[in-house]
């Protein structure tokens, strides 16, 4: 099959690449199953926002799913409910990988930095997932965690960097212009908390016009907009944004189900 990204929503996505298909970040929940993340912006919108646009039983028929980190709106529990006990998981750390074996889950590995499935080679990544004043408060510290991104660049296939959630750290920008990945993923609604002084905790369209300046040849796909509370940048905002600054062919704002050829 030839190598593709369909994106299902939030961060959800299904990448077959190299002969192999990994489901990432499974939320599986119908429409309003959740309450507001608490503390965040618009928190009286029960999430997800919409519904998914395919059935998550479609979704199953994978290699492997990886798993970024845990919060709700990547690891949710009808995610958990659907998923074949015995499906190969791959965790972002032995952490997340323990909680994910006590769910019940009996083939999960941890990753480390370089990992390897099956032969398919790619890169664990940092991620900084809320700002510097964020991560001074404790208790804020202990809820924002730890969050993974992935870099893959098997050989014959356009080389893709997911971000993962994370704000513009010198880490991320040190990989885009090292690896110079063809294909970037950006997690990019802007999630952010109710009180504005705690800054973002994803990245948003400034940070798009930022790879841009640096891969002005990459592809940006958009994605983690319009699904949970707190992501307040929307398709429309982002797509009129791109387009003042004349990016528009660079950009890719899927819409949830949409397929994307790589």
């Amino acid at each position: 099959m030839p190598s593709n990204i369909q994106f299902i929503r939030n961060a959800t996505v299904v990448l077959n690449y190299a002969g192999k298909k990994l489901l990432i970040d499974p939320m599986f929940a119908e429409k309003g199953r959740y309450p507001g993340f608490p503390g965040t912006a618009n928190s009286h919108l029960s999430n997800p926002l919409v519904d998914m646009p395919v059935k998550p039983e479609s979704l199953l028929d994978v290699d492997a799913v990886l798993v970024s980190h845990l919060h709700p709106d990547h690891w949710d529990e009808v995610a958990v409910q659907t998923l074949p006990k015995d499906i190969k998981i791959l965790a972002q750390n032995e952490d997340d990988a323990q909680v994910i074996q006590s769910q019940g889950f009996t083939n999960v590995e941890a990753l480390g930095t370089d990992a390897n499935f099956e032969g398919l080679n790619f890169k664990k990544t940092y991620c900084q997932h809320g700002t510097d004043v964020a991560y001074s408060i404790p208790e804020l510290a202990e809820v924002l965690g730890k969050a993974s991104g992935f870099y893959f660049n098997a050989e014959g296939e356009k080389s893709i960097y997911f971000l993962g959630d994370t704000i513009w750290i010198d880490e991320v920008e040190s990989n885009l212009k090292t690896w110079q990945p063809d294909v970037v993923v950006v997690n990019a609604g802007n999630a952010s908390f109710e009180n504005e002084a705690l800054g973002a905790v994803i990245m948003g369209k400034n940070d798009i016009l930022k790879i841009n300046r640096i891969l002005p040849n990459a592809t940006i796909i958009a994605i983690h907009m319009e699904t949970v509370n707190h992501s307040i940048l929307s398709r429309k905002e982002l797509s009129d944004f791109v387009t003042d600054q004349g990016i528009q062919d660079k950009v890719i704002i899927p819409q949830d189900g949409q397929v994307i050829s790589l």
